[in-house]
C-alpha cells in the first residue's frame, strides 16, 4: 500500500518549490506529479495530423516522493503517514502526529 495516493494535498519540503501546496495527480513509482507545482516550459513542434499546434506550452514535472508530505489539515503543517490495521484487518493510512485516519 502507497503512503501517498492520488487526489492527496501534499506540500513539497525540498527543492525549488519548497512550501507550495498541491494535490496529487498522478504517481508513477516513485515520483508523483503535483497540480501547479514544479511547472517547465517545453517546445513543441506543431503536429498537423493530432490538429496539435507547436509553441510554447507549460505543464507539470515530476517530483521524486521523498520531496513531498502530505498536508495535515488539523495542525496547518507537513506530516508523515501511517498504515495500521483496522477492525475489519484492512489497511487503513493514518496521520502519525494525532493518529486521526485519511481515508
Amino acid at each position: 500500500m502507497n503512503k501517498l495516493k492520488n487526489d492527496d494535498e501534499v506540500i513539497v519540503i525540498a527543492g525549488k518549490d519548497k512550501g507550495k501546496r498541491g494535490s496529487i495527480s498522478k504517481v508513477a513509482g516513485d515520483k508523483v506529479f503535483v497540480a501547479g507545482v514544479n511547472m517547465v516550459k517545453r517546445h513543441t513542434k506543431p503536429n498537423p495530423n493530432a490538429g496539435q499546434p507547436g509553441g510554447i506550452i507549460e505543464r507539470e514535472a515530476a517530483i521524486h516522493i521523498s520531496n513531498v508530505a502530505i498536508f495535515n489539515p488539523e495542525a496547518n503543517t507537513a506530516d508523515r503517514v501511517g498504515i495500521r490495521l483496522d477492525q475489519d484487518n484492512k489497511k487503513q493510512r493514518y496521520f502519525k502526529s494525532n493518529g486521526q485516519t485519511i481515508d
